[in-house]
């Protein structure tokens, strides 16, 4: 049932009657006048979603009575409604800001179906505003949107993290912004003015790697045939951003200790001491504690580092932000593109809302941006949705009770994973691929589940059910 307040202004006993009963019955709480002053009264006084009003009133006209709505509500949306259409008269409502013009006699259908939509878009501009206001708000942190409490408290502790000289570490999924935190972590310092430098740890083989970090002098090795500086010189003053630093290899990782602890390098080849001032951020999406037990990653490193954590968390523990993030991509890439586009169908957007989104808020951008791309309307369709997200089986994790003398959490993971993975290949009759989509992974991921877990595939299981005759002695008839 809607519950929208509709203003109707008539000088008729007759169409006051119809219209009442004609949007009581939908649904609509309704307020009558009888004339344009007694409208406009009400109008500045109540609080309306939508007016219709008839051109032909007694002392002030329709036509005024609609500019005068428009002065004080603008966002209000008005249908006008008349026994004597003209098209001049029509162009003159729609200049001055009716949402459409029904003539009578009227199809009562026509009317609700026309209001329907003037109040959806009465609603899609509530929205864009409040969601502009709100971007606003938090305009501070950049591109980084959201008003979830998971992302509040990543807000706020930014805000008093930032100004620090402490060594930031921002931990979450692959997709779900940590180079915006860094960027705004580095924005909301006092180093704002000066650089904001990105190491791309994992892209880079060792050699190359610590190049770039320390620079070299001129025949350092082969190819260096000019000095260059380095990032950490380049970051001077400023911010130095190590993104997925858990790549790094060991050697690497024990030169960074030092020039953390020192604030000074030498360049490869080189014999003289440079000193920087460096503020280090840095971003992982791999658990570093576990890294530090395996020997992957240097202990006091990580402490160096862990000096204050900023948790990311996936899009799937904050999807009470999808619709704003849905309208911030849907009008960045409306605007890149030049294209009229609005928003997201009601299905659609409910579609995005039941996808788990395992690529985070990278995958969920590209997607509106494929949309944008691909719509002729001014809303994206829910079958412009890609086909994995709008097939994606809707999942629910199972509650689980700690015992009183706790848990191994590691071992329930993986045994969570082993039976979801088995499951999923039961559905899939052992076919990988097909088993990968539907779990949101990469067939090569899977596959090293697969042998990690030692999963038997299903054709696997019947064959190891399968009397082994061959293996079998043959019983031999005994002679008469």
């Amino acid at each position: 049932m809607n519950r929208e307040s509709i203003l109707v202004i008539d000088d008729e006993e007759v169409m006051r009657d119809v219209m009442s009963t004609l949007l009581g019955e939908a649904g609509y709480r309704v307020t009558l006048a009888s004339d344009g002053a007694e409208g406009l009264a009400l109008a500045r006084k109540g609080s309306f979603d939508a007016a219709i009003v008839d051109v032909m009133l007694p002392e002030i006209g329709g036509l005024e009575v609609l500019e005068e709505i428009k002065k004080s509500d603008p966002d209000l949306v008005v249908l006008m409604i008349t026994a004597y259409a003209s098209v001049e008269t029509a162009i003159q409502a729609i200049k001055k800001g009716a949402f459409d013009y029904v003539t009578k006699p009227f199809k009562h259908e026509e009317v609700l179906n026309i209001l329907r939509n003037a109040l959806n878009q009465r609603r899609l501009q509530d929205e864009n505003r409040d969601l502009r206001l709100a971007l606003r708000d938090q305009g501070r942190f950049a591109n980084i949107v959201g008003k979830s409490p998971r992302m509040e408290q990543v807000f706020s502790l930014i805000s008093q993290a930032a100004p620090s000289r402490s060594t930031i570490l921002v931990v979450g999924e692959s997709g779900t912004g940590k180079e915006l935190v860094a960027k705004a972590i580095h924005s909301h310092s006092n180093r704002a003015d000066k650089a904001f430098i990105v190491v791309n740890s994992g892209s880079l083989p060792h050699d190359l790697l610590e190049s770039n970090l320390f620079g070299h002098v001129k025949g350092a090795f082969t190819g260096a045939v000019y000095a260059k500086k380095g990032l950490f010189e380049l970051a001077d003053k400023g911010t130095l951003f190590f993104d997925e630093i858990g790549n790094i290899p060991l050697e690497t990782q024990a030169k960074l200790l030092r020039v953390m602890q020192e604030r000074e390098f030498m360049r490869l080849g080189g014999t003289e001491t440079v000193k920087v001032d460096v503020r280090l951020v840095a971003a992982t999406n791999i658990d570093l504690r576990r890294a530090v037990e395996d020997g992957r990653f240097r202990e006091d490193l990580f402490y160096r580092l862990n000096v204050i954590a900023v948790q990311l968390p996936a899009l799937r523990q904050r999807k009470e932000d999808i619709p704003a993030l849905v309208a911030h991509f849907v009008e960045r890439y409306a605007r890149e593109n030049d294209k009229p586009v609005r928003g997201v169908t009601p299905d659609g957007l409910q579609t995005l809302m039941d996808y788990d989104w395992p690529g985070n808020v990278r995958e969920l951008e590209n997607v509106i941006e494929r949309g944008v791309v691909l719509t002729t309307a001014a809303e994206i369709t829910r079958e412009l949705i890609p086909d994995h997200v709008r097939s994606a089986p809707s999942f629910h994790v199972p509650h689980v009770s700690v015992p009183p003398e706790g848990i191994n959490l590691r071992d329930v993971i993986a045994s969570f994973e082993r039976r979801l993975i088995e499951s999923t290949l039961e559905t899939t009759g052992g076919v990988q691929k097909e088993a990968a989509r539907l779990l949101g992974l990469k067939p090569t991921t899977l596959n090293e589940m697969i042998k990690r877990y030692n999963i038997l595939l299903p054709r696997d299981r019947d064959r190891e059910r399968r009397p082994r005759e061959a293996e079998e002695p043959t019983e031999k008839p005994t002679p008469a």
